[in-house]
Order: structure tokens, then C-alpha cells, then sequence
């Protein structure tokens, strides 16, 4: 199949940002009472956003969530915004080598403040122009709905059915799947323990990358 447009999670995607997070959710639950482990953080708040964050993080507590819990992941998320966080493997070249003329966006949980920072860090701003979608900005339906990627799909002007979307996390990988998209499960972020590749495929996507360059072998043979 020949691929008229490529749709980009980002965190996870682009960004080790889910290993970061996961890494950083467990350790302020455990140290707050709340044993976590990395995997159990990444099993339940990875690819997770916005109000379906808060409830997740307070149905895994049984209760409220204490304001100790949202001060750290503040000052978490300032850290890294001065920082930055690494690039996945292999995710620059891969964007920077792509035909100028293929249509590209993000559509991501995050704002687009965040993702537009971290594309800085990672230098590559100004690779996807105005095509930076948030779930919690452009659309009333996050993930795991469908409906960011059927906006960055009319936004790039191509029928989501002649797009691509790559996504590493099952609740992304439900909505993408959803959108009537042709998914690639990208397993390749440090998040990414054994067994990612069959939570991916649980979701129906249509085929699974292990690195970028399976990815590269997926949409240009």
C-alpha cells in the first residue's frame, strides 16, 4: 500500500518521554504509600492524558489523589521542559530523511506546548509546520477515541484511509485502529518491555516496527 500521509504519536513515538513517566509515576506513588512498579505505571497511565490521567491515577489509588502527587509531577514536568528528554532511537533521522513532499503531523495527548518544547530539544522543529494536534486542545474526545487522528487527517487534506499512524501505546493504538488508519505498532522506546508488541497487537493494529527502520521497510518497501 502506498501511504499518502504519516500521523506521529509523539510521546513514546518521537520522545522517551513514556519511560520517563512511567519511571517518574511509580516512584512518587510508591514513595507516597502507593507500592508501584515501573511495569504497573506503564501499564496503567502510559499514552494516557488530560481528565482520563486524573481518573486513572485516582481509581489506582482507590480515592482522591493527594496534591503531594500533582506537585511532584509538577515539578517533573518543568524539569524536563528545561532539560528536554532524549529522542527515541533512531526516531531523527528517520523524520528528517523523509520525502519533503509527504504529508506529516502529530497528534498526541499532549499539549502543544509540550510537544512543540521537546521538538526544539530534539531539533526537529519546523518538521511538521502547523501539523501538531493535541487531544486535549483540538478535539472534545481524547484518545482512546479516534477523532485526533480524523482531525490531523482532514487537516493534511488526505483521507485517513490513505494514512499511516504510528503509535506505541495500547490506548492509542485503540483509537488509531478505530480511525480506519492503517496503524504500525512501534515497539521501540525504552518503555517498551517484552511483551509490548502483543499488548499492540491485542489493539489490531497491522503490523508491528521493532526500530525505525522497520518502520522505513513498512512504508517504503
Amino acid at each position: 500500500m502506498t501511504f499518502e500521509a504519516l500521523i506521529f504519536d509523539f510521546d513514546g513515538v518521537l520522545l522517551e518521554s513514556e519511560h520517563v513517566n512511567a519511571q517518574h509515576i511509580a516512584e512518587v506513588l510508591t514513595a507516597l504509600g502507593h507500592p508501584t512498579s515501573y511495569e504497573e505505571a506503564h501499564r496503567e497511565f502510559v499514552g494516557v492524558g488530560g481528565p482520563a490521567f486524573v481518573e486513572a491515577v485516582a481509581n489506582w489509588l482507590d480515592g482522591t489523589v493527594p496534591d503531594a502527587f500533582w506537585d511532584a509531577r509538577k515539578a517533573e514536568d518543568d524539569r524536563v521542559m528545561a532539560e528536554g528528554i532524549d529522542a527515541v532511537d533512531g526516531a531523527i533521522r528517520f523524520v528528517e530523511t523523509l520525502p519533503t513532499d509527504l504529508p506529516r503531523a502529530i497528534a498526541s495527548s499532549s499539549t502543544t506546548h509540550w510537544i512543540r518544547t521537546h521538538l526544539r530539544h530534539i531539533g526537529l522543529d519546523g518538521q511538521f509546520g502547523d501539523h501538531i494536534y493535541s487531544g486535549r486542545e483540538h478535539v472534545t474526545r481524547g484518545k482512546p477515541a479516534p477523532d485526533i487522528y480524523l482531525h490531523a487527517a482532514t487537516a493534511l487534506g488526505v483521507d485517513i484511509a490513505r494514512c499511516a499512524i504510528l503509535e506505541d501505546s495500547p490506548v492509542g493504538a485503540t483509537g488509531a485502529v478505530a480511525s480506519g488508519a492503517f496503524v504500525i505498532g512501534l515497539a521501540a522506546g525504552r518503555h517498551c518491555f517484552d511483551g509490548h508488541d502483543k499488548l499492540l497487537r491485542d489493539k489490531g493494529v497491522h503490523a508491528i516496527a521493532h526500530s525505525f527502520d522497520d518502520v522505513a521497510r513498512l512504508i517504503f518497501g
